[in-house]
């Protein structure tokens, strides 16, 4: 066995509470619950418990240093003997390796898992405490209660489900949180479940920061003469002016009627992209288009043709 000082990283003449802090900072990042399956890690682990055994007590250190027990505690020289004993602090468990200490307490337990100490007045590190594991989960919901906002059952194995409340203008890849329902602390506060939102495509509406995008189908007679439209919007139809004349790929906006206002976001705006469907055949439209002479033709091609 290495030299505990060494195994501790401290002089040989660093304080109780040095060996101490420097015990918790190794054993919190060796130790088994936290390297499962790292069986270097519980090796190492093993050493700087016994380490911390041998020089988190006064007597034993002392006979350490004085060469008369080795780094394991056996006896380099004759048994201590009963005067030994006597002379040493009451309370203390005689046997042959002298007056023995655990080196172990709850307060050990607490500051290692706390992952934190802070000196008292004495030196000494106060317990800390541990808080539970962080969960992680994902969730997928509908293009609309992202928009929206919807409240959602969550359920993890071994758990009962638990409400979530999506908030109008979730986006995707957002992360919403569940303080407290995550793992179980140990004297510290329990984690949080933390759950991943994606959102599914919808079959016309295309989200843009703030703004709802769509394709919108009108009929020749509705391009040429104009006409009310009921549009869809997340918040349910509105009826919408078509100018009459509009061309295919005319872009109309509704103020107000995109993703709703939400965490300091003004409510986005919908833009409704004209795109005309002729239909079916249509004897009548046909012998009209044939005979039908523009008053004042164009060539909608003509700036094609130039480039």
């Amino acid at each position: 066995m290495a030299d505990p000082y060494k195994t501790l990283n401290v002089a040989r003449d660093a304080s109780q509470a040095a060996i101490r802090r420097a015990y918790l900072v190794l054993a919190k990042k060796h130790h088994p619950d936290l390297n499962p399956g790292d069986k270097a890690a519980e090796e190492r682990f093993k050493k700087i418990s016994a380490a911390n055994e041998l020089l988190s007590d006064k007597d034993r250190r002392a006979r350490f240093d004085r060469g008369e027990i080795d780094e394991t505690g056996q006896e380099k020289q004759a048994p201590p003997s009963y005067r030994d004993h006597a002379e040493r602090p009451a309370g203390r468990r005689y046997g042959s390796r002298g007056a023995q200490s655990s080196g172990w307490s709850s307060a050990d337990f607490s500051d290692l898992f706390g992952g934190a100490f802070h000196a008292s007045g004495q030196g000494d590190a106060q317990e800390a405490e541990m808080r539970g594991h962080d969960l992680h989960a994902a969730l997928d919901i509908a293009f609309l209660e992202a928009v929206r906002g919807a409240t959602k059952q969550v359920s993890l194995p071994d758990r009962p489900p638990v409400n979530l409340k999506i908030p109008p203008g979730t986006e995707e890849g957002q992360v919403l949180r569940l303080r407290g329902q995550g793992e179980k602390g140990l004297g510290g506060p329990d984690g949080d479940l933390l759950i991943e939102i994606h959102v599914a495509q919808h079959d016309f509406f295309r989200r843009e920061g703030q703004d709802i995008r769509l394709d919108l189908p009108i009929t020749v007679q509705e391009a040429v003469l104009g006409a009310l439209v009921d549009i869809p919007t997340p918040g349910g139809l509105v009826r919408m002016r078509v100018p009459a004349g509009s061309d295919g790929g005319t872009e109309l906006r509704l103020r107000g009627r995109g993703v709703p206002a939400h965490g300091g976001h003004a409510a986005g705006n919908l833009h409704a992209t004209l795109r005309i469907v002729i239909g079916p055949p249509d004897a009548a439209l046909e012998a009209f288009l044939r005979g039908w002479v523009p008053e004042h033709p164009q060539e909608p091609r003509t700036a094609m043709e130039e480039a």
